[in-house]
């Protein structure tokens, strides 16, 4: 927070203190996901036989594997939630303090959901089971389906015309290395433009709220 701060933006029926709590869930996924980097085997004949491993044979790896996907589902609740309140009370809009760039910030807001979303559908695939390839293939059909670029990004994503290894490891290498790596550059700057805009809410949007 910065050095001053308007009182009713930290109360909890403000905010209800979404941001922490999504902050809260990546950091559960990053604990959580750094023992399962171990013990999964990111190949097409071995991946389902080391997910069950995990589930079954590791001494409390079905534990790790729950907290990890539950956290997952959490987190894109909470996201999605913080986005509402945010627009909801107007804290995107630029207040009377100098230097704001909260419209700014917004967006950071909006890509980080995205980033959100893509990180929760490319673990979808590692489990390599009939469901998770199901769910892959009508994704990236989805995707070739946008004009022009589809069918090109959709052979970017899955390394080719068919879902097989190639595209279990861009899978795993988007969900494992770059995904949270630019989610966690941007969380870093979202909280530093927050301190730099003068906190959760506008001055007078708090004492719009207030009246």
């Amino acid at each position: 927070f910065p050095s001053k701060v308007f009182k009713p933006s930290l109360d909890w029926g403000y905010s209800f203190w979404l941001g922490t709590v999504s902050a809260a869930l990546f950091l559960l996924l990053i604990v959580s996901g750094l023992p399962l980097l171990f013990l999964y085997v990111p190949s097409v004949e071995r991946a389902y036989q080391s997910v069950k491993d995990i589930e079954y044979v590791v001494t409390y790896g079905w534990w790790i594997r729950a907290a990890h996907r539950i956290g997952a589902h959490l987190m894109v609740v909470a996201v999605v939630l913080h986005l509402v309140r945010v627009f909801l009370t107007g804290a995107y809009k630029n207040g009377v303090g100098q230097g704001q760039q909260r419209e700014w910030n917004w967006v950071i807001g909006v890509v980080m959901l995205m980033l959100t979303l893509f990180l929760s559908f490319t673990g979808y695939l590692l489990p390599w089971d009939q469901l998770a390839y199901w769910a892959v293939t009508v994704g990236t059909n989805i995707a070739s389906s946008v004009p022009f670029v589809g069918p090109d990004v959709r052979e970017l994503l899955i390394g080719g015309r068919t879902i097989e290894q190639a595209t279990l490891i861009r899978f795993y290498v988007l969900h494992v290395i770059l995904l949270p790596g630019a989610l966690g550059v941007l969380f870093a700057y979202h909280m530093w433009r927050i301190r730099k805009d003068g906190g959760l809410a506008r001055a007078d949007g708090v004492a719009v709220l207030a009246a």
